[in-house]
C-alpha cells in the first residue's frame, strides 16, 4: 500500500461516515449547508461540526459562500469509491 493510501485510510477514521457523507454530498452539488443537508440526510448540528474537520485536512475550500471539493478531496473521493467497487466484487 502506498503512503498517499494509507493517508486515505486514516482520514476515514479522522472524517467517520459523516464526513464522509458530508464530502459526497458536496461532490454532488451541495453548495450549503442546506443543500448538504438534503443530499446526506444528516443534521445540521453534526454537519457544521464536521465542516472545520474537512476544511482542516484540505478536502473542501469556501469560495463565494459556497462549499467546492478540492484537488485532495477529489482524490480521496475516488480512492474511496474504488474501495467500494472492489468490496462490491467480492
Amino acid at each position: 500500500m502506498s503512503s498517499e493510501e494509507d493517508s486515505f485510510d486514516d482520514l476515514n477514521y479522522l472524517l467517520g461516515n459523516m464526513g464522509i457523507e458530508i464530502l459526497f454530498a458536496i461532490d454532488k452539488g451541495a453548495k450549503d449547508i442546506e443543500t448538504i443537508k438534503l443530499f446526506s440526510g444528516l443534521p445540521i448540528a453534526c454537519i457544521k461540526g464536521r465542516i472545520p474537520v474537512l476544511f482542516d485536512l484540505n478536502l473542501i475550500k469556501k469560495y463565494n459562500l459556497e462549499y467546492y471539493i478540492t484537488e485532495k478531496g477529489k482524490k480521496y473521493k475516488d480512492h474511496l469509491t474504488k474501495n467500494i467497487e472492489k468490496t462490491k466484487e467480492r
